[in-house]
């Protein structure tokens, strides 16, 4: 669980960097245009394997 949400609030983070540094957008489409293009690349650094995996997953799968 901590890792999920720490993966996401790096992704929320990065993704407001990204709205961040331009303020106004001429549409809806090339804000989304944006983030989609933003998160292809956030993506590619998501190679890592998470720690413990395993062990994780256990506790996952008594909890749920």
């Amino acid at each position: 669980m901590i890792y999920t949400t720490n993966s996401m609030e790096s992704y929320n983070r990065l993704l407001r960097k990204v709205t961040k540094s331009k303020s106004i957008f001429p549409s809806h489409d090339s804000l989304d245009k944006s983030l989609y293009l933003s998160t292809i690349d956030i993506s590619k650094k998501w190679t890592k394997k998470i720690r413990n995996w395993t062990q994780i997953l256990a506790h996952l799968s008594i909890y749920f």
